[in-house]
């Protein structure tokens, strides 16, 4: 039996994000495993957490959600972005990834609008 929201393709595409940053932190310089690295990794996860709790809520509070899971993609590109001036990615890995964060939020923002 699957819970509603593991087959929302947001979702599905939130986990498969996760796996990629802490792949991705693993090359992270060691002195960062309690700032950027965590930081990261708890706002990924935090993506698919929100939707996760917000689908057994309301509608209302299912958007709220939402909106939360979008503040975690923001904060993934901030980290990301922090990341790249650190030298600790290369431009191509940031890009791809602020690409995927953008697709997932459009998806959210589709979401949203299919629950009201």
């Amino acid at each position: 039996m699957d819970f509603n929201f593991e087959n929302l393709d947001v979702y599905k595409k939130a986990v498969d994000f996760v796996s990629h940053i802490y792949l991705l932190t693993k090359s992270f310089p060691k002195n960062e495993v309690f700032g950027l690295t965590s930081q990261l990794r708890r706002a990924a996860v935090s993506i698919s957490l929100n939707i996760a709790e917000g689908s057994a809520r309301t509608k209302k509070d299912f958007s709220r959600f939402i909106d939360m899971s979008r503040g975690s993609i923001f904060e993934c590109t901030t980290v990301l972005q922090i990341a790249l001036q650190q030298n600790y990615i290369k431009k191509n890995t940031f890009k791809q990834c602020k690409e995927y964060l953008i697709e997932m939020s459009k998806m959210l923002n589709g979401l949203k609008r299919s629950i009201k």
